[in-house]
């Protein structure tokens, strides 16, 4: 089971309603996680990571993205020790929200270094398309060789590949086809097996209709075909649908040497646990806030440990939900939020100037839903620094 809790906690600060009254919360009890991972994992766990903006770089936050290396960096290094895989430059980077190709890439040859300084800790890396101006895109073939751009400098910074959905290729993908002229092209490219990447429209609106249709069971068609022809260069699939029956049909769908990795922010711990007929691995944004409870879950689980595992990350669902709640692409917000809260950056700056993507009220809940779950490492921290935002924003303590 967990690790024991400590005596109720007597800390408590000024928290915002919906209804504009002021309350006095009193924090819970908190839980302890390992820094490390202890014992064994037996599912692949990635955590698609953010990255950490440098606060004193003379920048123009809206127009350019000014990231401190260091930080960014020490965060994989946290989540590494975790046993958790790195799952780089993807939308938790705010890729395509704040971090353009080019700084994306410089992202992925440092993540890719510092993995092999650590005996080639686990890191894959997002390529996509988001180079190419969706309105400049204007065949089929300026989309292939989009990806191939990418694909190409990931491999050459030594990196294995996340391929991500082309809003690109959202715009001019008619059928089911044009779908399957392109992952051919780009597949039969690849020196590795590669994770391919279906992202739903909550998270990007100009990803709506990928696979040719917004009928989603025959979009779930194309892309199981596409999918199992090229097995072989598939190491697995992640689907961010926020829609776990639609995952697990796909998941009994594939070909039985390609891996399933939820990217279901809603449903994640029922969908690792799996069922008689299998389970998921996992590739999540919400590991990015919850890494600590999430390893230790996965190390219960790995034990045969079923009830640990839900006991801890059971109480996490809460706020995840909360985090990614509509409208879900500014889920970015509340990851940071959580990094600032336990202390993996003194500042809550993002790049792109997405700090502002919530309100106080967001805010609030989440350091509530947070502290429910256990997963504010230093509550005195945390209490302190939810305090000073709230002061920023007119709520005195």
């Amino acid at each position: 089971m967990n690790k024991p809790v400590q005596p109720m906690s007597s800390l408590s600060l000024k928290l915002p309603n919906a209804d504009r009254s002021i309350e006095t919360y009193r924090l819970a009890a908190s839980r302890t996680f390992p820094a490390k991972l202890e014992g064994t994992l037996n599912r692949v766990a990635f955590s698609a990571v953010h990255v950490v903006a440098d606060p004193l770089a003379d920048a123009d936050p809206w127009l350019s993205a000014a990231v401190d290396w260091d930080r960014t960096i020490a965060f994989r290094e946290h989540v590494w020790d975790l046993g958790l895989g790195v799952a780089e430059a993807m939308d938790t980077a705010q890729r395509g929200m704040g971090l353009d190709w080019p700084t994306s890439l410089e992202l992925i040859q440092r993540s890719v270094r510092a993995a092999r300084a650590r005996g080639n800790a686990l890191v894959f890396s997002g390529a996509g398309t988001d180079h190419l101006a969706v309105e400049d895109a204007k065949s089929l073939d300026d989309v292939i060789r989009a990806y191939e751009e990418q694909i190409a400098s990931v491999e050459k910074a030594g990196g294995r590949i996340i391929l991500m959905a082309s809003r690109a290729l959202a715009k001019l993908g008619r059928n089911a086809d044009d779908y399957a002229k392109v992952y051919d092209r780009v597949l039969s490219q690849v020196r590795e097996p590669v994770i391919i990447h279906w992202l739903g429209d909550m998270f990007g609106p100009a990803l709506g209709g990928y696979w040719g249709t917004a009928d989603l069971d025959k979009a779930m068609d194309t892309a199981v075909a596409i999918i199992n022809a090229h097995a072989a260069k598939i190491d697995g699939v992640k689907v961010s649908l926020l829609d776990k029956q639609r995952e697990i049909d796909m998941r009994r769908r594939l070909d039985k040497n390609v891996k399933m990795y939820t990217g279901d922010d809603f449903n994640y711990a029922e969908l690792i646990a799996g069922d008689a007929q299998g389970f998921s691995h996992a590739l999540l944004g919400i590991f990015d806030a919850i890494a600590p409870a999430a390893s230790y879950a996965l190390s219960r689980l790995a034990a045969g440990d079923d009830a640990g595992f839900h006991d801890v990350l059971g109480p996490t669902v809460p706020l995840s939900r909360h985090i990614f709640k509509a409208p879900t692409r500014f889920y970015k917000t509340g990851v940071v939020f959580m990094a600032y809260l336990n202390g993996h950056q003194d500042h809550f700056t993002m790049v792109g100037g997405q700090e502002s993507a919530r309100s106080t009220l967001h805010l609030a809940e989440l350091f509530r839903l947070a502290d429910k779950a256990g997963l504010l490492a230093n509550p005195e921290l945390a209490t302190r620094r939810m305090t000073a935002l709230l002061a920023l924003r007119g709520i005195e303590a």
